[in-house]
């Protein structure tokens, strides 16, 4: 029967090493999986990290396996490609830097062995990601087994399939599940049975014949319901020859329907079921992307607290961990591979590999809704012939191998609507930043009526928004200020527009977490992207964490905003207090400041702000607490000083009807002098963006939906406190056109 162990203790690992070691080498680092070497390079900003070949090596004695007649060395995850060596022969390669493969190495295995893998995260023209805004992580970062197997066994190696695909088929009470498997080296004296067992373990259906696929019934069947119910089955196969199990493989699944509807927005087994949730990446700080499961736990508790019940899990397979995770907690999942950024037309065969792994791996994970066909892909080219081709492939291979789930794309803002590469996917999704990257917050919500109403057939959704924020503060609070007033404020305004939407058919906040992006710095922090509602230490929940809680959740709390915002000039004070409670009564002092109702869940107060005060909020049996005293000047430790720029927006003159720091590059390029004062005094000091190449210009619908305050401090523009007075004061005199 099947056996797999851990090989993650003890390897030899160095850097800049092209080909396998011929003996163990003793004057190496040494290493446990899961590991990264981008660790702390990759989160430190300069988007210098190290990328290049690296080995990792071990020893493995034949004597240390179980008894098996093959072996097949198991990786969860290499980034970006990596290839496996045994006793200096080749054992094979993989293209791809966040799904599993398994190799067969039984002829290669002798009494001593020597393991070698040589990991590559190199910048090349074929495989993806080589442009996008967070860190590559090279290593073998989920681990490594061997799987002890007989030698006629059900295949798991093919784009490591788990051993049988599962696809339920609901009518009304009863479900049908076809259960397909393959068996590899068979003598055609076997039997396969399979069986499907309750969550108690109970049988529930069972088939027993020589065929590799069956359809069993449940009657009745209990339903994967997402949140509310999350109810799981177990596949289990096993392969029989003379009445002796040689192999067995289980898998879980739920049953479920659901549908997207154009116009209502997404239905989960018949009733509305609208997706409102959040992004995520993976990585945390010094570790990377090397994770434990306590860490994959940890993140899904905190996406549970705040009452989301949909993960876009970007820009990549996940670890198995965390799809297991989603099925258990119910929550609804969208899948994508990491095709993204800017189109390689050498990369075609590396979507199609990345599809075909991500869909073979994952078909079995009732969470998951959709497949991703890519991200953002316009971003640096516009639209080419290839780019539709490698797009329309992808398309038709997803609905190949899984025909019961929709396709779906996220689009960057400045893709028209009427792109055709819009047309491709069932499903579409906009990453929109108005608020943050250039416009306005009350953009977002027209914005999607429109495409609504141009193409009332094509569900859309957004798949990203969001806006950085640091340990930054302040009352008077703007767009690209990354205090932590003006996220909250800007969620506040999205979740208006979003949450009445409903023919959203879902809408995914850019990001649970703060994140590594190693070419930025911004903010005040180099290599990080801070749009979390969760800071990267996953140690501090944001107020705009709350504000999502507060709607989506059923957890009663309340929650005063300003938790990090002592030191206050201002006074009155205005603070905010969120909960999914009916009335919040506010003390200062002890003294109540009255009781209020919201039925948007935020409820706004004026607080007499005089020495130093103590709040504390009321709702129901809930109750929290916060201090805030007057001061007579800002605390500079809650103004964003960057390196360069010494400029916060109390600095900068705005006069009505006038352009100014705060006005997108679009629209001040309409007027002449505008355009003019853009080409000499703002553009040839703009640096490249992060991710992006020395010899490579900002795509002008990128540019010009940016303010040029936000570009400055984006790109991290060597412009002075005065260099940006002086451009502010011409831009007062040119007329900002309607």
């Amino acid at each position: 029967m099947r056996t797999t162990i851990s090989l993650n203790r003890k390897w030899a690992f160095r850097k800049n090493v092209a080909s396998p070691p011929e003996a163990m080498p003793r004057d190496w680092d040494y290493v446990n999986l899961p590991h990264t070497w981008n660790g702390i390079d990759g989160q430190d900003g300069g988007g210098d990290f190290w990328r290049g070949t690296a080995c990792y090596v071990r020893e493995l004695a034949r004597e240390d396996l179980p008894e098996a007649e093959a072996y097949l060395l198991d990786f969860p995850a290499a980034n970006a490609s990596a290839r496996v060596y045994v006793n200096g022969r080749e054992a094979g390669c993989h293209e791809g830097g966040y799904s599993g493969f398994r190799l067969d190495v039984t002829s290669l295995l002798e009494e001593k062995n020597l393991l070698c893998v040589l990991v590559d995260n190199s910048k090349n023209d074929r495989i993806y990601p080589q442009v996008a805004d967070f860190t590559f992580y090279g290593g073998l970062y989920r681990g490594a087994g061997m799987i002890c197997v007989s030698r006629t066994r059900l295949d798991t190696e093919d784009h490591a399939f788990p051993g049988v695909h599962v696809t339920p088929s609901l009518q009304g009470n009863s479900a049908q599940v076809r259960l397909r498997t393959r068996v590899l080296h068979g003598t055609g004296h076997e039997k396969i049975r399979f069986r499907i067992l309750d969550r108690e373990n109970r049988e529930a259906a069972m088939a027993c014949g020589t065929e590799e696929e069956v359809t069993l019934t449940l009657n009745p069947v209990h339903r994967w319901n997402g949140r509310k119910d999350p109810y799981l089955y177990t596949a289990e196969v096993t392969l029989y020859r003379d009445g002796k199990a040689l192999d067995q493989v289980q898998t879980r699944f739920g049953c479920r329907e659901y549908r997207i509807d154009p116009e209502k927005g997404f239905f989960l087994n018949g009733e509305s079921y609208p997706l409102r949730g959040v992004c995520r990446h993976q990585d945390r700080p010094e570790i990377g992307n090397a994770l434990l499961p306590c860490h994959h736990r940890e993140d899904m508790d905190l996406i549970d607290e705040v009452g989301a019940n949909t993960i876009r899990l970007a820009h990549y397979q996940h670890s198995q961990v965390f799809y297991d995770l989603c099925d258990e907690r119910g929550l609804i999942v969208w899948a994508e591979i990491p095709y993204i950024s800017a189109h390689m037309d050498n990369g075609w065969d590396n979507t199609v590999s990345q599809m075909t792994d991500l869909i073979c791996q994952n078909y079995n994970h009732p969470s998951i809704v959709v497949w991703g066909l890519s991200n953002e892909i316009t971003m640096v080219t516009p639209t080419t012939e290839k780019m539709l081709e490698n797009h329309r492939a992808l398309n038709d291979l997803a609905h190949r191998l899984d025909p019961t789930r929709p396709t779906v794309m996220a689009c960057v803002s400045m893709c028209s609507i009427d792109d055709p590469i819009v047309r491709i996917p069932d499903v579409v999704s906009y990453n929109l930043y108005f608020g943050w990257y250039g416009g306005k917050t009350d953009m977002n919500g027209p914005w999607l009526d429109t495409f609504h109403q141009k193409y009332p057939d094509t569900p859309i959704g957004i798949s990203e928004y969001g806006a950085d924020s640091l340990n930054w503060h302040a009352a008077r609070t703007h767009a690209g200020d990354y205090t932590e007033e003006y996220q909250a404020w800007y969620h506040e305004q999205l979740i208006l527009q979003l949450y009445t939407r409903p023919f959203l058919w879902a809408t995914h906040v850019w990001n649970m977490f703060d994140f590594a992006a190693d070419g930025r710095n911004e903010g005040g922090e180099a290599g990080v992207n801070h749009k979390g509602l969760v800071t990267f230490d996953r140690k501090y929940r944001k107020d705009a964490f709350y504000a999502y809680k507060a709607w989506l959740s059923d957890e009663k709390f309340v929650h005063i905003c300003g938790r990090r915002y002592v030191d206050r000039v201002e006074n009155p004070a205005s603070v905010t207090v969120y909960s999914n409670m009916p009335e919040v009564e506010l003390f200062a002092n002890g003294v109540s400041l009255g009781v209020k109702t919201a039925e948007d869940h935020f409820f706004r107060f004026q607080v007499p702000n005089e020495g130093e005060t103590i709040l504390r909020a009321m709702a129901g049996s809930c109750e929290d607490e916060i201090r805030i005293r007057h001061v007579e000047e800002p605390n500079p430790a809650y103004i964003l000083q960057e390196k360069g720029v010494v400029l916060n927006w109390t600095d900068i003159t705005e006069i009505d009807g006038f352009c100014s720091l705060g006005t997108t590059i679009g629209d001040i390029v309409r007027h002449p002098e505008g355009q003019k004062l853009v080409q000499d005094m703002i553009l040839p000091r703009i640096p490249p963006m992060p991710g992006r190449g020395k010899d490579e210009s900002i795509p002008a619908s990128f540019l010009n939906s940016m303010t040029v305050m936000r570009l400055v401090r984006m790109t991290q523009a060597p412009f002075t406190r005065e260099d940006l007075l002086e451009i502010n004061a011409r831009l007062n005199t040119i007329p900002l056109d309607s």
